[in-house]
């Protein structure tokens, strides 16, 4: 391909990198060790790897695929709002194009539900915990909306940048403390807890964890647009999923090996250290928080194109997008367990 595209202004490739990584990290630290338990640890953990290596192949293949569009077709090298749609149209035509642009905006919602339950529910419980008062978690997950919308009015994600580099440190700092969290607890606790029977179903929640806990797919190839060299991606890509293997796999092997059957939809309420155990969901919260704001951004371009709205900042864009925040805060108030959704949408 000749006259390869570079994007002025763009994101460089490491911080690329901690966008894919923040994308995918996050449900997944807490709730991977219950994927372990369900299916007897080794099995489970094979088939993180197995699953784990299929999709960072995935996401080198749509960075390729990237790569032809932008290099090929210069109206590519404008802003798009729907990326990966895009390249369903060039590979298979239209229809694909909305098929893929329909499976990726549920997607995007579904995990965005899972990120407000999740941080809504560590906060509910920190609030219950440092003030001994019952407060309602439905009220936590209005009030973390409404923080949030203001935050989502951003057009792309090389408008907020730096809260990715935030919640990548928040990350790193929260899966510290619960391994030493775990790690202390493991002469207390691996001996007192069995290991449940194995059963069939259990592979298949299992499998729904694990796709979540490495999957983000839906988000890569608007991050990739917004980067400053798109050849670059590959380089994101692996960096993003080694990073990604370093933080799963100690939680969830240790996290098994102390733990075992009594790890429910999170880790964290396992942890016996008071001040670990909050520091960390202090932490991962935070980090849950950040990373909404770059799953549903993807959701709302989509949706801003198929409405037609302006590139530029105004009343069409915060309607929009508050109206998507208003559904998604719909459907977390009326299924508030985040575990059923995560295997669902897995």
């Amino acid at each position: 391909m000749t006259d390869l595209f570079k994007k002025p202004g763009g994101i460089g490739w490491f911080v690329a990198a901690l966008f894919l990584a923040d994308d995918m990290a996050g449900g997944g630290l807490v709730t991977l060790p219950t994927a372990m338990v369900r299916t007897d640890f080794y099995i489970g953990f094979v088939i993180f790897l197995l699953l784990w290596a299929v999709t960072m192949y995935a996401a080198y293949a749509l960075g390729q695929s990237w790569n032809i569009l932008v290099n090929t077709w210069s109206t590519y090298r404008v802003h798009c709002r729907k990326p990966y749609a895009s390249i369903g149209y060039r590979a298979m035509g239209p229809k694909v194009r909305k098929l893929v642009s329909l499976n990726n905006d549920i997607t995007q919602f579904g995990i965005t539900v899972i990120y407000l339950l999740l941080a809504a529910k560590n906060i509910h419980d920190m609030v219950k915990t440092f003030t001994d008062t019952e407060f309602s978690y439905c009220f936590v997950i209005l009030i973390l909306a409404a923080c949030l919308l203001p935050v989502t009015y951003l057009k792309s994600p090389e408008d907020f940048w730096i809260a990715v580099m935030i919640a990548m440190f928040t990350t790193a700092a929260g899966v510290a403390l619960v391994i030493l969290g775990i790690a202390l607890d493991f002469g207390l606790c691996s001996g007192y807890t069995g290991v449940p029977p194995l059963r069939v179903k259990n592979f298949f929640v299992c499998l729904g964890t694990v796709i979540f806990a490495c999957g983000g797919h839906a988000a890569f190839p608007t991050i990739q647009h917004d980067m400053k060299n798109p050849r670059d991606y590959s380089k994101s890509v692996f960096t993003a999923f080694i990073l990604l293997l370093l933080l799963y796999s100690p939680i969830g092997i240790l996290g098994y090996l102390t733990y075992h059957d009594s790890i429910r939809d999170s880790i964290l309420p396992s942890i016996q250290t008071e001040w670990m155990r909050q520091a960390s969901n202090v932490l991962i919260t935070m980090h849950c928080i950040l990373t909404i704001t770059i799953v549903i951004n993807p959701l709302n371009q989509d949706l801003e194109d198929l409405f037609h709205c302006p590139h530029h900042f105004g009343w069409q864009r915060v309607l929009l997008r508050t109206g998507t925040m208003l559904a998604v805060v719909f459907v977390g108030e009326s299924i508030p367990s985040f575990g059923p959704i995560l295997d669902l949408i897995g």
